[in-house]
């Protein structure tokens, strides 16, 4: 059974339908990429997997467990957790702290206990406390501890995004561009690091990006969606050699002119 099912995924909004019966599946400890041109519905579909959005039609399972009959905030109990395109930190708050932020589906003390903070309250946090700290050393955030995350270069906010999301402890984590607007450097850095959580962490990974040569360079799979409906599912080197990606890409009559 796959980790993650998607079938015949349908999403309108006002009758302009974003998803077109999309199905696709990942394999657990895989890293899946979905790519495609701007406006293709990579972005809608994550948000339909994470509980942003809702479907009109069609089914989503993790694990065998249906995702649309549980509500957004309790699927990162089941191991499932994301990134978002723009940055969505607590830009005031310290590193240390975004990343406890993470923390918090997988924190059970009562509203009591964490108010007068005895106990198991303190025993668990300090628990946690010692998981971010092992997060913070894996992305190289050391540095930045105790900084305002609002403060710190662009890259470093992506990697405190990647944190607060891998705080959560997941098995599936949904990447959306996590190295756009990246240089060089950090776009490497990046892609370091995902593989590391894949492969060290037992991670599973579903990536949206717009760097093919590192979805090429990093992905077991990668789906294609184009205009909300499924272009190609299968190996890199095959998908980049499909003619209906490549016209995707590029246009059909650039896609002929290279083909000739």
């Amino acid at each position: 059974m796959p980790m993650l099912s998607v079938d015949k995924v349908t999403l309108t909004f006002k009758g302009i339908a974003a998803l077109m019966d999309v199905s696709f599946s990942i394999e657990e400890g895989s890293i899946c990429s979905l790519i495609g041109p701007n406006g293709a519905g990579k972005t809608s579909m994550l948000n339909c997997i994470s509980g942003r959005y809702t479907p009109d039609s069609g089914s989503i399972t993790l694990n065998g467990q249906d995702l649309l009959r549980i509500p957004a905030h309790r699927r990162t109990r089941l191991g499932l957790s994301r990134t978002f395109q723009n940055i969505a930190l607590f830009k005031g708050l310290s590193v240390l702290d975004n990343l406890m932020v993470g923390r918090h589906a997988r924190m059970d003390y009562g509203i009591l206990a964490g108010m007068l903070y005895f106990g198991r309250a303190r025993r668990e946090e300090d628990a946690h406390r010692r998981r971010v700290e092992e997060i913070i050393d894996f992305l190289g955030l050391s540095p930045y501890r105790h900084h305002p995350a609002g403060k710190l270069p662009y890259g470093v906010q992506k990697r405190v995004e990647l944190g607060r999301a891998l705080a959560a402890e997941p098995r599936l984590v949904l990447l959306d561009e996590p190295m756009a607007g990246m240089n060089l450097e950090e776009t490497e850095d990046m892609a370091r690091y995902i593989l590391d959580l894949n492969e060290e962490w037992g991670v599973t990974v579903f990536l949206v990006e717009h760097d093919m040569g590192v979805v090429m360079d990093i992905s077991d799979r990668v789906v294609v969606l184009d205009f909300g409906q499924v272009l190609a599912v299968g190996a890199p080197e095959a998908v980049q050699a499909d003619p209906a990606v490549v016209a995707a890409y590029l246009g059909s009559e650039d896609a002929a002119f290279l083909g000739r």
